[in-house]
């Protein structure tokens, strides 16, 4: 178990003083049920999820000082969400080090994306008690607040804000809402393609694809969204 610890020491860049800190944060509620809830990473995973949101909050206002509350509300989720953490999780090959019960380890529990985002929460929360905000922050900048993580935070909140436009353009000019559907999906379950068709009455029709349902319903309701824009000086009706 040492040894192996010491690798996931080395693959954070952190070495624990305290090295109980850093098993307990690997160790699940299954393996230690008889004993104490310290000797396991409940406990760990719920402050290290505020420890998280601090320190990405505090990131997003120094990094962005000209965007409102909303967007940066919205980048902070985008950031701490559970899909993003698990793609963290395996990028530290945290499954590999959980310490979990039998029943756990027989059900495929080194796999479970939530057994792995509450692992790399604990995570945090162990490298903050031992090292202090600084070694946290060291630890969520270097694998979190990656320069591509935040690339894609603000991609997706300008996909966002595509469906959210589209949708007030309309509702403006009083034309029907968006519906949105599956038109097609394709590709092996861990790398999926989706294609979502946007329809707004009889008026316009498009199609976006992405690697998941909402990224195309974005693409698609950018498609929409600058017909609109570049037909709004002529009448359109229903």
């Amino acid at each position: 178990m040492a040894a192996e610890l010491a690798q996931l020491e080395g693959a954070i860049e952190y070495r624990f003083r305290r090295r109980e800190l850093l098993a307990q944060a690997v160790t699940h509620s299954s393996r230690s049920q008889a004993a104490a809830p310290s000797a396991n990473n409940e406990r760990l995973e719920f402050l290290g999820d505020s420890i998280l949101g601090f320190i990405v909050s505090e990131r997003l206002s120094a990094q962005f000082p000209a965007r409102p509350e909303g967007e940066l509300t919205k980048l902070r989720a985008s950031l701490v969400s559970a899909a993003n953490l698990v793609k963290v999780a395996e990028g530290l090959a945290m499954g590999a080090y959980l310490r979990l019960g039998r029943g756990e380890e027989i059900s495929g529990g080194r796999e479970k994306k939530t057994l792995l985002v509450n692992a790399f929460e604990a995570l945090v929360a162990a490298v903050y008690l031992d090292g202090g905000v600084p070694a946290a922050r060291q630890l969520i900048n270097k694998t979190v607040l990656t320069d591509s993580a935040l690339d894609g935070a603000v991609e997706n909140l300008a996909l966002d804000n595509n469906k959210s436009a589209l949708q007030e353009l309309l509702q403006a000019s009083r034309l029907p809402s968006p519906v949105y559907e599956l038109a097609a999906e394709s590709g092996p379950p861990h790398s999926k393609a989706f294609t979502i068709e946007v329809r707004i009455g009889e008026l316009f029709s498009a199609r976006g694809e992405g690697s998941s349902k909402k990224f195309a319903e974005q693409q698609a309701a950018g498609l929409a969204l600058e017909f609109f824009r570049t037909h709004q000086d002529h009448e359109i009706t229903s």
